[in-house]
């Protein structure tokens, strides 16, 4: 049925994808979504949020990210401008001032908290892996009881958890104690007939001859010693392109023209264009 519901959204999902995303979901519990990138996890969350017909609130990490950026945190401008005109018009209870000046009005709410008061709401949590280890044992804490205190405020409970999506390229490995909070996937590129379909689906002047010539040559370089090899997203940007350029089936000439919307570093794109030259010499 989720599968169907994905479908309907356009994502391809395999039985394997479908039925973690429908334990998480009846579960309640954060779904982890690894592999490498551009195959489809952050799509998915994305997915889910259209499906759920729920707002997607994102969290992306990276290195330095910490408790107070991913929470919350006070609007001092509004606070300075709240206590000047509190001193223009003659206000000298310091106490009323100090409560007044941490009224939920002046809390700026980051990704985790807005998580917790949006309901229902799905939270993706992207790249775990480019964050800090402090990060990732605080986002553990959150996520065990989907709780966040405030000192000046007290405790805000979600009522209702958001649906939680964590994703992973695999940079670093993740500790066990997140995983084991979570239900896990292992996201592979997708297969021949399954990259086929997502071209087709995706790209509506797609002929199925372009769709089959650019999944193929996908696949072998996926095959092939590369940097970065290409994830769907890429191969969908390529096939854009080639359609763009008027593309409709893999003419080696526009191939090489447009070799940068598939692949990111030149010594890849040298790599490819070698091997081209070669099977056609």
């Amino acid at each position: 049925m989720l599968a169907e519901l994905l479908d309907g959204h356009d994502y391809l999902a395999d039985e394997g994808l479908s039925t973690s995303a429908y334990l998480a979901l009846r579960m309640g519990r954060p779904l982890f979504l690894e592999g490498e990138a551009g195959v489809g996890k952050t799509e998915l969350a994305k997915t889910l949020s259209a499906v759920l017909d729920a707002p997607l609130i994102r969290l992306q990490c990276y290195e330095g990210l910490d408790a107070a950026q991913a929470l919350y945190d006070w609007d001092f401008a509004r606070q300075l401008l709240h206590l000047k005109a509190a001193e223009v018009a003659g206000v000298t209870d310091a106490a009323a001032l100090e409560g007044e000046i941490y009224d939920r009005r002046f809390l700026v709410a980051r990704p985790l908290l807005r998580a917790l008061e949006t309901q229902p709401s799905v939270l993706l949590v992207d790249e775990i892996d480019r964050a800090d280890d402090e990060f990732e044992a605080f986002l553990l804490e959150v996520l065990s009881d989907f709780t966040i205190s405030i000192p000046e405020l007290g405790t805000i409970r979600a009522h209702t958890p958001p649906v939680v999506v964590v994703t992973s390229n695999r940079t670093r490995e993740v500790h066990d104690a997140l995983k084991r909070r979570c239900l896990y996937h292992w996201l592979e590129h997708p297969g021949f007939d399954d990259e086929v379909a997502i071209l087709l689906r995706r790209l509506p002047g797609c002929t199925e001859r372009l769709a089959a010539d650019v999944a193929e040559a996908a696949a072998r370089m996926r095959r092939a010693d590369l940097v970065k090899p290409p994830g769907i997203a890429e191969t969908l940007d390529w096939a854009a392109a080639l359609l763009t350029l008027g593309a409709t089936r893999l003419d080696p000439g526009l191939a090489a023209a447009s070799l940068g919307a598939l692949l990111k570093y030149r010594e890849d794109q040298e790599a490819v264009r070698a091997e081209w030259n070669g099977r056609h010499a």
